[in-house]
Order: C-alpha cells, then structure tokens, then sequence
C-alpha cells in the first residue's frame, strides 16, 4: 500500500477533497453552473461540460433503455406474442394435418392478446392451396378453407414446392441461429431469379424489432436480412 505524502497531505487524506471537487464541478458541468471548477478563458471547459450533460441526457432517453419509447409496432408484438403459448411449428403440423398430403407454404400470427391466432396456408402436391386458423393458445386448428385460384398459381405453386428442399423448419432453425427471438412468420416465396426462398420473421423479446432473413430453400443459405424497427 502506498502511503507516501505530496508534501502537503498524506494521500489518504487528499482522496476526499479531490473527489468532493470533482462531483461539485460534475454537478456543474451537467446543470451548465460553472462557476469556480477550473473553467478557462476561451469557455472550452463550459463546451465541454455541456456537451457531455447533452450526451448522458440523450442516452438516458433512448428508445434501448425506455421502454416507454417503443413505436406502435413494438408494443403491438410486446402485447402479442408472449401471448402464444403454440409455436409456429405446432400451427403447421396441426395445418398439415387438417389437409391430407399437403405440404407448409406459409404461417403467421395475427390476432389480439385476447384471441391469438396461426393463420396458416399448406398445399397439395398439384398447388391447390387451403388456410387453415389454429389456436394460438390453445392449439386446437379450424377448419381448413380451399383457396380459389386460377391454374397458372397452381402450377407455380406447385413448381415452388417441388423446387424447395429445404423445410419451414430448416429455414427457421437457420434464422434463429442468427438472431435468437421468437418465430413469428414463414413464407414460402421465389427470388427474381425463379429460386424459391423462405422468409422468416423472428422477433426479440428484449428490444420487440422484429428481423426478416430471406433464405434459399435449396441450400439454407441467407439471402437477406432485415432488422424492422418500427
């Protein structure tokens, strides 16, 4: 331990001078009352001081660290996800099976806090498409409903299913390993090019922006990625 002396005090007694001077000139500098802490002629000191209270108030405002600050979007998926206590996967098994031989295209959660809901989509080998409502409480699925489309959807629908080797699953696996959150959309879709993808929505429960990876479904690999936070 060191107990040497400046000459004046011993150190163990200049330690609570010096800090009680630097709070009162903190103090000053954050409630822009310089007067008496070292301040130099050309105001630098006073700049200083100002810049730095300007800088602490702003990050103690930030939308990161208020949770009053969350846009619509967020307190909207703040309110509603926690509230599915069926995940995604639950949704297009029970879908699946609502629709013999059928395949996932897509599932979402809509709904309210007090009514949550999959809204699911799943096909036929020859692109004929139904939804299918589940639960999201409870799991429990609707009754399917056949899409009305014309042959030209159909056939594309179908050429996207046999194209994608890759299943919903994969793809949200492949998502959440990148962004750990909560599953709460899968789309199968095509690039321009004609290959077919999986976008997938994962939402995290710590900030509530929702991030959508747009991934190959021949080869899992990541084509896009975007951070919504809205």
């Amino acid at each position: 331990m060191d107990t040497k002396s400046d000459g004046i005090f011993p150190k163990r007694q200049y330690l609570p001078v010096f800090r009680g001077a630097a709070l009162v000139c903190a103090a000053a500098a954050a409630g822009a009352l310089l007067t008496g802490c070292g301040q130099d002629t050309d105001g630098e000191a006073t700049r200083n001081g100002a810049a730095e209270a300007a800088r602490i108030a702003a990050a103690s405002t930030s939308p990161s660290a208020d949770a009053s600050h969350l846009t619509e979007d967020q307190r909207e998926r703040k309110a509603l996800v926690p509230k599915a206590k069926t995940g995604y996967e639950h949704a297009l098994h029970a879908a699946t099976a609502a629709v013999a031989k059928s395949e996932p295209v897509s599932v979402e959660l809509k709904g309210t806090p007090d009514s949550p809901r999959w809204e699911a989509e799943v096909a036929t080998g020859d692109g004929t498409a139904h939804t299918v409502s589940v639960d999201a409480a409870g799991g429990k699925a609707g009754e399917a409903r056949a899409k009305h489309e014309d042959e030209d959807d159909k056939r594309e629908l179908a050429d996207l299913l046999k194209k994608a080797t890759v299943t919903a699953e994969q793809a949200a696996r492949t998502a959440t390993d990148k962004t750990k959150g909560t599953v709460t959309a899968v789309e199968l879709d095509d690039t321009d090019g004609g290959t077919p993808k999986w976008s997938v929505d994962v939402v995290t429960t710590d900030d509530w922006n929702k991030t959508t990876y747009d991934i190959d479904a021949t080869n899992r690999k990541i084509l896009g990625e975007h951070v919504d936070r809205d």
